[in-house]
């Protein structure tokens, strides 16, 4: 680890230790100086003393990201501070932490619902959907007519009938998601959460069995080639949809994906349903 980052990693260590109420955690006694003491903090972590304060005077070496991981949860960082440690220590973020999601923050909502002619969604690292704007539920799936446990794209794609009949190319479209979802669970950590979904889908559909036997990994922008998206829509007749993906401010675990009308025509329609079903 060069020596300006080390020493910048010390100072980030020693400025979180310090901010802390020992008494919270059950630590007594008179203090010189505020906050945890350093051996406190190694205890909590589980890690040496000795090699905790050489690692906070920057000499220490490089810690591994357990070791990282053990002292995040000892200092109690934030998310952002958790990825600013692994930044410093190991130059690169951590691996994404997966969090349940029932809905998203009304700034975000809001956000979706201003792209009145965009049909656009939130989904998670699972692909299940768990925010929608209007345009989506006209042009995509009216994912509020679900229960929660149903609005999943995959289940959609391999088991809905009438989604799989809009797809202009659906073996191609069918590629890219069960290859993309497989590196999102990956990233994620989720590998074992979705055995139930696999398992299902592969007993149900032969075409998602093959896929998922393929162990094709894929990513946003891989798919389709060139990021359009065509649909024969039952209202709108046959659509291309131009489409791009964003992670979401401070939830590496979810995206938010929007699909532009390439024709100002299908947009002004797209808006005019989503007037009238609101």
């Amino acid at each position: 680890m060069p020596a300006d980052t080390a020493i910048s990693l010390g100072d980030f260590l020693r400025s979180r230790r310090t901010r802390l109420d020992p008494a919270s955690f059950g630590f007594s006694g008179r203090r010189r100086t505020p906050g945890l003491r350093r051996e406190e903090v190694a205890q909590r972590a589980h890690i040496s003393a000795t090699w905790y304060t050489w690692l906070e005077q920057g000499r220490g070496g490089a810690a591994s990201a357990e070791v990282l991981e053990r002292i995040c949860s000892a200092l109690m960082l934030t998310d952002a501070e958790r990825e600013h440690l692994f930044m410093l220590g190991l130059g690169r973020p951590p691996e994404v932490r997966y969090k349940s999601v029932d809905g998203v923050s009304p700034r975000l909502q809001r956000l979706l619902d201003s792209l009145e002619a965009s049909p656009a969604i939130i989904k998670t690292a699972t692909w299940d959907v768990v925010a929608w704007n209007r345009a989506a539920a006209i042009v995509l799936t009216d994912y509020g007519a679900l229960p929660p446990g149903q609005r999943n794209i995959l289940q959609f794609l391999f088991r809905n009938p009438a989604v799989k009949a809009k797809q202009h190319d659906w073996d191609s479209i069918a590629r890219f998601v069960v290859g993309a979802f497989r590196a999102d669970v990956a990233r994620a950590g989720l590998a074992s959460e979705v055995g139930e979904l696999v398992s299902e889908l592969c007993s149900v559909s032969s075409e998602f069995d093959a896929l998922w036997r393929d162990n094709e990994v894929l990513r946003h922008g891989d798919g389709g080639g060139d990021g359009v998206k065509h649909l024969q829509h039952p209202v709108l007749g046959p659509i291309a949809l131009e489409y791009s993906a964003f992670s979401v401010d401070g939830r590496p675990d979810l995206a938010m994906i929007v699909y532009a009308p390439l024709d100002s025509e299908v947009a002004q329609r797209i808006k005019v349903l989503a007037a009238q079903s609101a």
